[in-house]
């Protein structure tokens, strides 16, 4: 990667894994009305439990690819951390019914982690009820400064090339892609997953990890943009996001807030343009 602002020491052990990405299964495929006897890849999606200082927070289904990136993309994305170099260590577990990413974490932001986990626990009824509970569920980002001078060119460069960085879906179909390119429209880095909210995360975790500049480039991602991908965008800096379907209205707003250029419908030829800054 280029663009660093100084890579994270991290240690990450991935050792003794015993989940992949996909597997071969046995199908049955109707063509034309005739059936056919064969085998098919089928992405993988396993149980992947965060566990911050010894304490399990949540668990996600996910491809089991890059789950110590995902772990801290996930920390960052969510606000658990402020900064990368609030974790200190990521080792992965595979275990019989999924995988666990244990992470160590400044102490600091686990006695906030824990006092969240005590606000939450503390809550009846139906969970999104009150202004307090709905402004925990729907973050609004801090506005982000990047800026990055991207031209129309650069982003057909980037998508054209997107397909070359999806592996995992060209083998199964079943795998949404975010990339961050630099501003030349070249992919520096994708991360594939089953969903695209962990793809996204994925990709924040490595860019976090390598310590990439959030001006150095964009995100593009395969998919739909939904508030959620534009406040992960926002909580990493970034200040252009690219998706190749539509947004939501919602996903509108908070990127015109947060200062981020939304684009979506991006494909050969087109672009549409929701927030410009």
């Amino acid at each position: 990667m280029n663009a660093r602002a100084g890579a994270l020491p991290v240690d990450i052990d991935e050792s003794q894994a015993i989940w992949r990405t996909h597997e071969n299964r046995r199908a049955i495929q109707v063509v034309g009305g005739k059936a056919m006897d064969g085998m098919d890849t089928v992405i993988e999606e396993v149980p992947v439990a965060l566990v911050y200082n010894g304490v399990s927070h949540a668990v996600m289904l996910a491809t089991p690819a890059d789950v110590a990136d995902f772990a801290l993309g996930f920390s960052l994305a969510e606000g658990i951390l402020a900064s990368p170099r609030e974790l200190y260590g990521v080792e992965i577990t595979h275990c019989a019914n999924g995988i666990e990413a244990h992470l160590d974490i400044a102490a600091e932001r686990f006695m906030q982690l824990k006092e969240r986990r005590r606000s939450l626990a503390g809550r009846t009824g139906c969970g999104l009820c009150g202004v307090e509970s709905l402004a925990a569920a729907v973050r609004q980002p801090a506005p982000v400064s990047s800026k990055p001078q991207v031209a129309g060119e650069a982003i057909m460069r980037a998508l054209a090339r997107l397909p070359e960085h999806q592996v995992l879906h060209g083998l199964t179909g079943g795998a949404h892609a975010a990339a961050w390119a630099g501003l030349d429209g070249d992919i520096v880095v994708a991360r594939e997953d089953v969903g695209r909210h962990n793809a996204l995360d994925k990709l924040i975790g490595a860019l976090a990890r390598e310590g990439v500049a959030p001006d150095s480039g964009f995100v593009a991602v395969t998919s739909r943009a939904s508030y959620e991908m534009v406040q992960k965008v926002a909580a990493f800096g970034a200040g252009l996001l690219v998706a190749v379907s539509a947004p939501t209205s919602f996903a509108v707003r908070m990127a015109h807030q947060a200062n981020i250029t939304l684009v979506g419908f991006a494909r050969a030829g087109r672009l549409t343009f929701y927030t410009n800054h």
